[in-house]
């Protein structure tokens, strides 16, 4: 039996980093057509995009205006 083609359920977070920071916050995220938006508004206005289903499913569990948590700075730090 063949399975039509499904788009995955596509999940986006934004991250702002600013000069005295103790790390970078999460400042957007979402999931489905909220995805599509930050990826879109990203790109529009020239920011890094960055596809990675294992660090956007750790990222999504960081509650909205906080900083990341000290076990994902180097994955961050290596985009």
């Amino acid at each position: 039996m063949n399975m039509p083609n499904r788009p995955s359920r596509q999940l986006a977070v934004a991250l702002a980093y600013r000069s005295g920071d103790a790390a970078p916050k999460v400042v957007a995220s979402g999931r489905g057509l909220i995805a599509q938006a930050i990826i879109e508004r990203a790109k529009e206005h020239g920011v890094f995009v960055h596809e990675s289903d294992e660090l956007v499913a750790m990222l999504m569990q960081v509650e909205l205006d906080q900083h990341i948590p000290p076990a994902l700075y180097l994955a961050v730090a290596e985009l």
